[in-house]
């Protein structure tokens, strides 16, 4: 058994360098990027209910038309990278800004369709669930799959240091995008997917 995640040292100097370094200098390779994003469609539902109530169905057949772009996909991830870390110290509201400006940011550029923002809100939840020990990766002789615990694992810990820095990058980031209203993100994609 092999467990997906970095250490908590490791991956707040990694959050901390995707926001404050060069693009180029700090950037997740393509082979990283794929991965994350295998991960997060074996966990894409066939169908997604929205907070108001409305389903959007997934293809599972047409994952060409769903996936996003490497370059997107890594802002998704580093986004997920720095909820993670708020989760981690305790920071529902910022954990919660976070994901909204992402979610904000994404629906307002109108260069999605319905099934790829949920793809969206899925690989930056599938990050966050791989950062904090909620998902694992058990090799099988088909290759490797990805398990949902039920349980919290690990004993992953923030010093008020550590927790001052997540504070400070969350406020950074989501400065930097649309204005938060409320404590869900447009396009009502805020809730938990709903298997069916």
């Amino acid at each position: 058994m092999r467990r997906a995640g970095m250490s908590w040292a490791c991956t707040v100097l990694l959050a901390a360098g995707f926001m404050a370094a060069p693009a180029r200098a700090q950037e997740l390779s393509d082979k990283a990027t794929r991965a994350f994003m295998e991960y997060a469609w074996s966990l894409t539902p066939e169908a997604f209910t929205k907070p108001n109530g409305e389903t959007v169905m997934i293809d599972k057949t047409k994952k060409d038309e769903v996936l996003i772009p490497l370059d997107v996909a890594r802002q998704v991830i580093r986004a997920g990278r720095l909820s993670a870390h708020a989760q981690v110290c305790d920071l529902a509201q910022e954990q919660a800004d976070n994901h909204n400006s992402l979610m904000r940011r994404e629906v307002e550029s109108k260069r999605w369709t319905p099934q790829q923002i949920v793809y969206i809100n899925q690989l930056h939840l599938t990050v966050v669930m791989l950062l904090t020990g909620r998902i694992k990766l058990v090799e099988k002789d088909t290759g490797k799959e990805v398990v949902v615990e039920d349980h919290k694992t690990g004993s992953q810990t923030c010093t008020a240091e550590q927790k001052q820095k997540v504070k400070e990058l969350i406020a950074a980031y989501v400065k930097t995008g649309p204005a938060l209203a409320s404590t869900t993100p447009a396009g009502g994609t805020g809730a938990a997917p709903v298997q069916k």
